[in-house]
């Protein structure tokens, strides 16, 4: 709750009255999008509505809107979005990128450039369930600076994805990586929140492992994901690969840590093999090479290098990525 200092004093200066009185914060929603003129109108209508409701209950302050991010989209999403922005410009705003910057990036070309005490980040899909974004504005009146939308149960997906899910967030746990587990990125945000999140500079985003380091108060509010109304999803099981690939190698240490595990195991065995080797051959007369004892080592070695060399290239990628300092999105336009 953003609050003001109310004052009164009287002549005399016997008597001073100090009050504080409480502001609604104003509120900016968050959609990042591509290619969803099929439902963006429905969007917009439903998000419309959430927002005259959380004013005329005195959550949030009146002149509360959304902004679509248009990242690089190639049908008439840029055009509703300005459409809508023409014909009530107080609650509709627009910010074009570029290019296709990519989810989030795009994501955070929003929270970066919207105003508000309060910003709530949401996909355009309506997949999330927009009516619990009352109970995380009543956590931050509460006094949380972020409010976590975590899904109460998977039972939407495949049986493929839930248990990849599972194995995935168990991974990153093991891996020491902070994430709250059956969160995307529906989530509210503080404006201190936001100034924390805006110093940290890598150009390798994953939002859902970077706002738990800004170490602040927070809150959860569960919800039951909806299906899709309209339109495909825009992370196939590539870029779900390259996301939870990212999630790893950008905040966990430990795999270049298992293959120096790894080395120093696999030359330990090299070498108890080397000696049994040469202990067969200097007191034993039944030593016959065979190419099951060579091609089996040079094989699991091989395999090892390999490895080692994918995890390791990973990693000096992202270093060849941050160290150019290039600018995670540009900015086209904003209505």
């Amino acid at each position: 709750m953003t609050t003001g200092l109310y004052c009164r004093a009287w002549n005399s200066g016997l008597s001073v009255e100090l009050r504080v009185v409480s502001v609604p914060p104003l509120l900016n929603m968050v959609v990042p999008c591509y290619n969803e003129e099929l439902i963006l109108l429905e969007t917009a209508r439903r998000l419309s509505d959430l927002v005259d409701r959380v004013t005329a209950e005195g959550l949030v302050a009146s002149g509360s809107g959304v902004y679509f991010i248009d990242d690089g989209s190639r049908d008439g999403t840029w055009a509703i979005i300005a459409g809508l922005s023409a014909s009530r410009p107080d609650r509709w705003h627009g910010i074009k990128l570029t290019r296709n910057c990519g989810h989030q990036n795009a994501l955070m070309a929003g929270l970066t450039t919207a105003p508000g005490d309060v910003i709530v980040s949401i996909d355009a899909d309506l997949q999330d369930d927009i009516e619990v974004i009352r109970d995380m504005i009543k956590q931050y009146h509460a006094g949380c600076h972020i409010v976590y939308g975590v899904r109460n149960n998977r039972d939407s997906d495949t049986g493929f994805k839930r248990r990849t899910a599972l194995i995935y967030y168990r991974l990153l746990s093991h891996l020491g990586v902070e994430i709250v587990e059956n969160h995307a990125d529906f989530r509210l945000m503080s404006r201190r929140a936001l100034e924390a999140l805006a110093r940290y500079s890598e150009v390798n985003l994953f939002l859902r492992a970077i706002v738990p380091l800004l170490g602040l108060k927070t809150g959860i509010v569960t919800y039951q994901r909806h299906p899709r109304l309209a339109g495909v999803s825009k992370y196939p099981l590539a870029r779900m690969i390259g996301l939870a690939a990212n999630g790893v190698t950008s905040f966990s240490m430990r795999p270049l840590r298992f293959i120096t595990v790894m080395g120093l195991v696999v030359s330990g065995l090299s070498m108890a093999v080397s000696i049994w080797a040469i202990g067969v051959r200097l007191f034993s007369a039944s030593a016959v090479p065979g190419w099951t004892s060579i091609l089996v080592p040079l094989s699991f070695i091989g395999g090892l290098q390999l490895l080692a060399l994918g995890v390791i290239g990973e990693y000096i990628g992202k270093i060849y990525l941050e160290v150019k300092h290039r600018p995670r999105f540009d900015i086209e336009l904003i209505v």
